[in-house]
């Protein structure tokens, strides 16, 4: 429908070619309905994902709203868009970013509801709640309206993220377009809903418990008589370019710590502290745990 917008989409294959068929999450028309586009909730994660449309599809293209006027205006003057209400982003976009908190979806959705009643379609929803099912987006929005749900990470601010994506009545060439949109955040991965709260603990809890271990790094490298600041640009460093060799050279986490251990060598030692500490055990409870969580917020 809005196929225009999208000229330079990547061929269907691309997906299929990563190992995911998008046919097996996506069913229906063909006919792309990504067009205008609104964020109702411009706070942290919507608005690190309305700056990567705005480098895929332009300001022109974006209205947000927010709870708080005053910060949707902000990013509207960043960005070179438009400010809206929730109900003028209802009823005028086609696909509408849902980047309210999990408690605030119900209230918000069911605010505009009468106005997607209204349409009744030609327009997707796409929601980055934690924990919230596409089934549950859609009975709150009260109609069986297509629905993407995704999982976004603190990343996705400097094009380094991930996204992850499941969907519930979205047609394959939208899949398409919704990749394309989201490209400037990074990697942009369809998967099945059913592990979904998995990917969250991972990849979006992740950065948190990277942050730690880094802040653990530094705080070494003080003890050892670095000055803060260089002992943190050494460690966060040393975090990127190891995360960067191994995604380019499909290189196995083991694999680089046997090469970077020499025998009898120093680094080797560390390990040793490492593992006499628990680190594997405790970064696997950790994702353990904010997966039970998500769990129990459904």
């Amino acid at each position: 429908m809005f196929d225009a917008l999208f000229e330079n989409v990547p061929p269907r294959g691309t997906m299929t070619e990563r190992g995911t068929d998008w046919r097996s999450f996506a069913g229906g028309e063909d006919d792309s309905m990504m067009g205008r586009i609104g964020f109702i909730g411009t706070g942290n994660m919507g608005s690190v994902l309305a700056k990567a449309v705005c480098r895929s599809q332009g300001a022109q293209s974006l209205l947000l709203a927010d709870h708080m006027p005053e910060k949707a205006r902000q990013l509207a003057e960043e960005l070179g868009c438009t400010v809206a209400d929730n109900q003028g982003i209802a009823q005028d976009c086609d696909v509408i970013f849902l980047g309210v908190k999990p408690q605030m979806m119900a209230g918000m959705l069911a605010e505009i509801a009468p106005v997607l009643k209204k349409r009744g379609g030609g327009f997707l929803l796409a929601s980055m709640a934690a924990a919230l099912t596409c089934q549950q987006i859609r009975e709150m929005a009260g109609g069986e309206y297509p629905v993407i749900r995704m999982m976004p990470n603190a990343p996705c601010a400097v094009g380094a993220g991930v996204v992850q994506y499941c969907t519930l009545g979205v047609a394959g060439s939208d899949c398409v377009a919704f990749e394309s949109m989201m490209a400037p955040a990074g990697l942009v991965d369809p998967i099945p809903e059913q592990l979904m709260d998995a990917a969250t603990a991972v990849s979006s809890c992740g950065p948190a418990f990277l942050a730690l271990f880094v802040e653990a790094l530094a705080d070494g490298g003080v003890a050892c008589g670095l000055p803060r600041d260089k002992a943190m640009r050494y460690a966060a460093q040393m975090a990127r370019g190891s995360a960067e060799l191994m995604l380019e050279s499909g290189l196995h986490p083991g694999v680089l710590k046997d090469q970077v251990c020499s025998p009898g060598g120093t680094t080797i030692q560390g390990v040793r502290a490492l593992e006499r500490s628990g680190l594997r055990s405790a970064a696997m409870e950790a994702v353990t745990a904010a997966y039970e969580k998500a769990k129990s917020m459904q």
